[in-house]
């Protein structure tokens, strides 16, 4: 990755971002616009210059966002890398005095912005990439380019839009063989795929995961699939409860099989206990469901190969499945074994 890229990335991820998903919650009462205090148990972290620095009062250790994940997590540059990248449009759960609130001249320009990239083709490096690299079936393509909710991007990349109730785009998920991020400019709210008013909600944290979701279940009528883009904003927070307002609506957590996808899945969990609906944790089997995907398509490979009379070392591979460490749930009991449907 370019050096620029790096930066890009640094700019787009706040502190606060990472150290919400591992935890942490702000201290409201000892923070301040230009040092925002965040605790977990005895940890105390300190952030500040607007979300990109960061240090410890108790010791000597400060730096950026990435110098935090290794801190937390231990790993190398690369390790960090990955992780922020993916926190890219995270937004904080923070005072009202913290929040910002979108322009309609950055609206207007996200419309501008969309219109003007073409549709997937069978053709194009972005439907190569989605049916050939990612897995994605045809059926699935097409359908979310009936839905108005997938264009190319750049280099072979695509743009897997969220919309708001009323069907606008206000921004779009960007995914590709060297590239992933968020709209500059954009808001995250929902990707949807599916029938706008079914009662089954599958949330994901990527649009290919829906997507990939979607496939693996057979594009299940009764269910809207959605991704947040790895995000919680307040748009997307106000989305799944207005979606989840309905009694027998049932709001499945596919999220990932991660700490990070764990607690996505318990403020999906908090959402449904507040509009009073049904709520289910999907834990893929493996990271996620795009994984899960890659996987069942290499082994029915592996078997027409065979089948066929092709050697089966001479075939693609790709790992097994390993199993998901089990989840706990909010009091702390196991949550399912993996792949494991939970009722609650």
């Amino acid at each position: 990755m370019k050096r620029r890229d790096i930066e890009e990335i640094r700019e787009r991820v706040g502190c606060g971002a990472v150290l919400e998903t591992s935890g942490f919650a702000i201290d409201a009462k000892e923070s301040t616009r230009r040092a925002v205090k965040y605790r977990r148990g005895g940890e105390i972290v300190i952030v500040t210059h607007g979300g990109q620095g960061w240090f410890d009062p108790l010791g000597d250790d400060k730096g950026d966002v990435f110098s935090l994940v290794a801190r937390l997590d231990g790993g190398g540059f690369l390790d960090a890398l990955d992780r922020v990248a993916g926190l890219i449009g995270f937004q904080s759960i923070e005072p009202e005095w913290m929040a910002a609130a979108p322009t309609k001249t950055a609206i207007a320009t996200i419309h501008d912005r969309w219109i003007s990239r073409r549709k997937p083709r069978p053709s194009s490096e972005t439907w190569r990439y989605l049916r050939f690299t990612r897995f994605v079936p045809e059926r699935i393509l097409k359908g979310a380019i009936k839905q108005g909710v997938l264009r190319e991007g750049p280099y072979g990349s695509m743009w897997a839009g969220h919309v708001d109730e009323d069907g606008n785009i206000c921004g779009w998920e960007e995914r590709g063989p060297d590239w992933r991020g968020f709209a500059t400019g954009g808001a995250k709210v929902l990707f949807r795929l599916g029938p706008s008013g079914a009662h089954r909600l599958c949330v994901t944290e990527a649009a290919i995961d829906a997507m990939s979701l979607a496939a693996i279940e057979g594009m299940r009528e009764d269910t809207l699939y959605l991704s947040t883009g790895g995000g919680w904003s307040p748009n997307t927070a106000a989305a799944l409860r207005q979606l989840a307002r309905y009694p027998d609506v049932q709001l499945v957590a596919a999220t990932d099989a991660n700490r990070q996808g764990e607690a996505f899945a318990y403020r999906l969990r908090e959402v449904a206990d507040q509009a009073g609906c049904d709520w289910l944790r999907l834990r893929p089997p493996a990271d996620d469901w795009n994984e899960v995907l890659k996987c069942q398509e290499r082994e029915k490979q592996e078997k027409e190969g065979e089948m066929n009379g092709v050697p089966h070392s001479r075939l693609p591979r790709q790992g097994r499945l390993r199993p998901a460490a089990p989840a706990l749930d909010p009091g702390g009991h196991d949550a399912g074994g993996p792949g494991e449907v939970m009722e609650d």
